[in-house]
């Protein structure tokens, strides 16, 4: 198996790991420290807005490349080992993205986020 052969393995099994996680962040089975993480790292990892934006050279990429797959290991550890198999055949079994109001959800997140934010800082400033 040649370099691009095994790259591209990982990056299926992560596609496949961030469904299991989002899937374990939504089951009751999840203990609560794991399932807090589950869902901060699918919700990370599935938004449209990065920590440190791709357009700025080099560093762009390095949530994409370090912080995802650290995070999403850290969860797959906290998850016990035959609930995260169930959830990884739940996620393969899945034909289907994550529906339009998962999405608007985690955009509207980062919205408040950002508007915490200003508003912190407004506040600090004066």
């Amino acid at each position: 198996m040649d370099i691009g052969e095994r790259l591209t393995a990982w990056a299926r099994s992560l596609k496949r790991d961030v469904a299991a996680l989002w899937i374990a962040a939504r089951s009751p089975r999840t203990p609560m420290a794991a399932k807090i993480v589950a869902g901060a790292v699918a919700a990370y990892a599935l938004s449209p807005i990065d920590l440190i934006p791709d357009f700025i050279p080099v560093l762009g990429y390095l949530d994409d490349i370090i912080l995802v797959p650290l995070g999403i290991a850290l969860a797959v550890r906290m998850i016990p080992a035959a609930l995260m198999a169930e959830f990884r055949a739940e996620a393969v079994s899945m034909d289907r993205r994550p529906s339009r109001w998962a999405a608007a959800f985690i955009v509207g997140l980062w919205f408040c986020g950002l508007g915490a934010g200003v508003l912190w800082f407004w506040g600090r400033s004066r």
